[in-house]
């Protein structure tokens, strides 16, 4: 636990200072072109490697030393920032050296993720895993507090190229902490020795394990299509808020209570650590988390709105359960795959519905909304109704209720 603690304050520290430099990032290149175009493109370019390969890069992790491939991803990145910061430096900046950099980084935190989700299982023993899940996943809400403020305050003062270095020198102490810790490679077990040989039968391996346990699978595409559902929708947020209330004020608040239920939510899971059978756990908070979707969607009270926001935030934090199933059900040595599959199923959901929710909002909804706001929040009350039939019929099905007892733990072995 002591290793898992420091790599969890390191990884903190590293994301902190990634989140300070794409917030400078969107100051600096808004106020040049006045345009949003060229930011989401920032985030397309980074998610694009996942989106295409993370199952490729499953394998590798399964291969190689998992401390090693958490290093070599922080390298990367820090590289990434350093010729970023010489780009502006040098006064010679373009767009394309943003874009080229940010698929850079995203081909390096590919293989970071899997990594990191497969070292926990060797890390931590079996009966604190929902709690250190729910630590590593508060830390991205952590980042998202404590990084835009602090890029902001720091911004006028060491501007961009500054803010790229304080960066530069988080992912170099991640590297120099992580490369001093022991992380544990698991023993082969039978299921990781039957689809090891060459990289296309073990990238078959994760596919097979997983198609073999149909009720896993079912898990597996549920979250995907919650993705699906949660991305798209959460990320109106800004302009359902604005729209309704016409507040700057009210609607800083409110976000601040999406970013303060995160925090909140995951701390109650990594004291509490959630039920036996785990599933009574992520399933019941899926459905509080549909009927927030509905109240958020159809209030127009400030108040109605902060504290639906709240509770859908920090129930939504039990997803971290989901990721402890998986590391309890699924062999250590294939743990690299299955995660990168899961993840790069994630992002195919999560990109889909990007693509699909804004045309759908600005173009049909919207204009033949009465009142403006009453488009968005529609789709947000439909979205809740979704996942709360769907869930009750997923929760429903006696494979996935009993999937617990019916399939075997795996313990990691040294």
């Amino acid at each position: 636990m002591r290793v898992f603690y420091t790599l969890v304050i390191t990884q903190t520290f590293s994301l902190i200072g990634s989140r300070m430099t794409s917030t400078a990032i969107g100051l600096r290149v808004f106020a040049e072109t006045g345009n949003a175009a060229p930011l989401l493109l920032v985030a397309f370019f980074n998610e694009l490697p996942a989106m295409l390969g993370n199952s490729f890069a499953g394998v590798l992790v399964d291969r190689w030393d998992r401390k090693r491939v958490l290093v070599l991803s922080d390298t990367g990145q820090a590289v990434g920032s350093l010729l970023l910061m010489l780009s502006f430096a040098s006064g010679s900046f373009q767009l394309w050296h943003l874009y080229s950099i940010a698929l850079m980084n995203g081909i390096f935190s590919m293989f970071q993720g899997p990594a990191k989700d497969a070292a926990i299982t060797t890390l931590v023993p079996v009966q604190h895993r929902e709690r250190a899940n729910a630590l590593q996943g508060m830390t991205f809400t952590l980042a998202g507090v404590v990084a835009p403020p602090l890029a902001g305050l720091l911004y006028g003062l060491v501007r961009l190229p500054g803010i790229v270095l304080i960066d530069l020198l988080t992912f170099a102490a991640a590297v120099l902490v992580v490369s001093r810790l022991h992380i544990p490679r698991p023993a082969q077990t039978e299921e990781g020795r039957a689809s090891s040989g060459g990289f296309w039968r073990e990238l078959a391996g994760g596919f097979r394990y997983l198609s073999g346990r149909r009720a896993l699978l079912g898990l597996v595409l549920y979250f995907t299509a919650l993705n699906f559902l949660l991305n798209g929708s959460l990320e109106l947020a800004i302009p359902y808020i604005m729209t309704i209330t016409g507040s700057e004020t009210v609607t800083g608040v409110v976000l601040a209570m999406n970013s303060l239920g995160g925090l909140v939510g995951g701390a109650v899971l990594a004291f509490w650590g959630g039920t036996r059978p785990r599933i009574h756990t992520v399933m019941p908070a899926m459905l509080i988390v549909g009927v927030m979707f509905v109240v958020h969607g159809s209030t127009r009270a400030p108040l109605v709105l902060a504290v639906s926001i709240f509770l859908l935030i920090g129930t939504l934090q039990s997803w971290a359960i989901f990721t402890s199933i998986l590391q309890v059900k699924t062999p250590p040595d294939m743990q690299g795959r299955v995660f990168a599959m899961v993840g790069q199923l994630g992002y195919l959901a999560s990109t889909s519905s990007f693509l699909l929710i804004g045309p759908l909002v600005d173009e049909v909804l919207e204009p033949r909304a009465a009142v403006k706001g009453d488009g968005i929040g529609l789709l947000l009350v439909v979205t809740g109704i979704i996942i709360l039939v769907m869930t009750t019929l997923v929760y429903a099905l006696p494979g996935i209720r009993h999937l617990e007892r019916d399939l075997p733990d795996y313990t990691a072995t040294n």
